[in-house]
């Protein structure tokens, strides 16, 4: 009588482990297709290849800088960054740390990294990539600068007085 169950235990067996893997690789898949896009990101900015840089942007995408004025639709942020490019100027951002969520339907994933630059130091990336038609896309990139909280205040102070038009201009701005 155990012969006849023997093709249906088998199928049962072969389909539960089939079927309980699958989950987990495709809950996994979102991520780790956001994060070979974020990748290319970095290494097309340190090469200057602004052409392919910019698209990897998904259209009405907005990056925002680490200046406080620094809210740019991708046209803006491309009009500020091709002359550096063109001369074959990139900036180089090196991943310390990356984290990843895919939304429930695994076409959104959320990002945050920490990276390294010579110019900066550490800094932090962070924002959404979305699937379109055309693959993943970033649909928001914010660079950011981590302060510490015991030098939060003063550096606040010396803001708020450069803002004002009393404080030194020290340093310089670009990528």
């Amino acid at each position: 009588m155990l012969w006849p169950m023997r093709p249906v235990l088998l199928l049962c067996v072969l389909f539960a482990a089939c079927a309980a893997p699958a989950a987990p690789i495709a809950a996994a898949a979102p991520e780790r297709a956001a994060a070979r896009v974020l990748d290319d990101l970095h290494r097309l900015a340190s090469t200057a290849d602004g052409e392919a840089y910019f698209e990897l942007f998904a259209p009405g995408a907005v990056y925002i800088g680490t200046d406080a004025g620094e809210r740019w639709s991708v046209g803006e942020f491309r009009a500020y960054a091709e002359p550096y490019f063109a001369q074959g100027r990139g900036w180089t951002y090196a991943v310390r740390e990356r984290h990843l969520a895919a939304s429930a339907d695994g076409r959104t994933v959320w990002f945050d990294e920490r990276l390294d630059n010579a110019s900066y130091g550490e800094c932090r990336g962070s924002g959404v990539l979305v699937l379109g038609p055309d693959g993943w896309r970033i649909a928001q990139y914010v660079l950011s600068l981590p302060v510490p909280n015991a030098l939060a205040r003063d550096l606040v102070e010396r803001i708020r007085a450069l803002e004002s038009g009393e404080g030194p201009v020290e340093g310089g701005g670009g990528l």
